[in-house]
């Protein structure tokens, strides 16, 4: 059995593909994951990666429809730097129809028994549609996606109807990775335990000897600080500098040269497995990212999130509301929120709690053979 893993060109996006792929790879069947320009680093994985539409730039896409289209959506986009999704996802909506020639071309090429798709790429449920096969809508975090589904699908109605389809069919199935206490009222679909993908490789050999003090994990992700500037790990270090307690960046390719000598207590090692890095640490600051805060929380540690944008605001809040951490802006940051993370038992408590919760989830093992059963009844 063949099996198409798809998604938006981005680590945040096609990591958390990964395990699942791996189960059904592991299973015995054949995967491969598809994905624009930008999306070749899930090739590091070890599975196969299908280039979609080379030339066709995500973000540009975007920014054109929303210039060219949709200029009251891209106000709102602009305004909330991607936060107000309801704005932000028809807009992506054009990139899938810019796209979905391609998509079901390549699809139909390689020919999957079933398709997994992250939300932000229903082109692929499109691809799967016009083959014939099951389709199953793979969530990032705590975003609720139904409606945003909706949006995607009203928006994209002319390039179904291009393909001779008058409306797509509901996904076969949606994974949701969110724990249930912190899913909120609007349950759905098929629990899935969020199990951690941040490329390949070991922890160098400073992180991977036992600390001596507390020691805290710092990234920013690979998108914020490219667009944002350095001005929340600005704050960070400057504040690490008064906190007794050694500080990680694991800030991948940025670059750091600006900031000066650093504090002794603050180390820069690039890129990292983040998940590897977490069961050194006894907290955690991140910029809000679905899978950086789902890592934070199944490792059972506390975290501040500093969210800037996009649906880390979301993630955020749950981190917050399940009381498992703390969420703060960039002109908060200081030592005495710091020492909080570090000191307060509340959110150190919680995200044990979430840890167990995770635990207990379905593995990608179970889930993949009940993706292959609907392959299965389906053919």
């Amino acid at each position: 059995m063949r099996v198409l893993f798809a998604g938006a060109p981005g680590v945040g996006h096609l990591f958390p593909l990964v395990p699942l792929a791996r189960a059904v790879r592991g299973l015995g069947h054949e995967v491969a994951v598809a994905s624009m320009d930008g999306g070749e680093a899930v090739a590091a994985s070890g599975l196969p990666y299908l280039p979609l539409a080379p030339g066709v730039d995500w973000r540009l896409e975007i920014r054109e429809a929303g210039r060219t289209r949709r200029p009251d959506l891209m106000r709102r986009v602009v305004e909330t730097n991607a936060a107000d999704r309801e704005a932000f996802v028809p807009l992506a909506a054009h990139v899938n129809s810019t796209v979905a020639d391609a998509t079901v071309e390549l699809a139909a090429q390689w020919r999957p028994d079933l398709v997994v798709y992250e939300y932000l790429f229903p082109v692929a449920l499109l691809a799967a549609t016009t083959l014939g096969v099951p389709a199953v809508q793979h969530d990032l975090g705590f975003v609720r996606t139904p409606g945003l589904r909706e949006l995607m699908l009203t928006e994209m109605a002319d390039t179904f109807a291009r393909h001779g389809i008058d409306r797509l069919p509901e996904p076969a199935d949606t994974l949701d990775v969110a724990p249930p206490s912190m899913a909120g009222t609007e349950r759905y679909g098929r629990t899935l335990r969020p199990v951690a993908y941040n490329g390949e490789g070991a922890l160098p050999e400073p992180l991977a000897a036992p600390a001596h003090r507390p020691r805290v994990a710092v990234t920013l992700g690979t998108v914020p600080p490219k667009t944002d500037g350095l001005t929340r790990i600005e704050r960070v270090i400057a504040a690490a500098a008064e906190v007794d307690a050694d500080f990680v960046l694991a800030t991948g390719e940025l670059d750091l040269g600006t900031l000066g000598t650093l504090p002794d207590n603050v180390h820069a090692y690039g890129w990292v497995p983040w998940r590897a890095l977490l069961d050194t640490c006894a907290a955690a600051i991140h910029h809000g990212g679905s899978g950086t805060a789902l890592a934070a929380l199944d490792a059972g540690i506390p975290q501040l999130a500093l969210p800037d944008g996009s649906d880390r605001f979301i993630n955020a809040h749950a981190v917050r509301d399940r009381g498992a951490g703390l969420s703060a802006g960039a002109e908060e940051i200081g030592p005495a929120l710091l020492e909080r993370l570090l000191t307060e038992p509340g959110p150190a408590r919680a995200a044990r709690e979430v840890s167990a919760e995770l635990a207990a989830m379905p593995s990608p093992a179970a889930v993949a053979e009940h993706l292959l059963g609907l392959a299965t009844l389906s053919g």
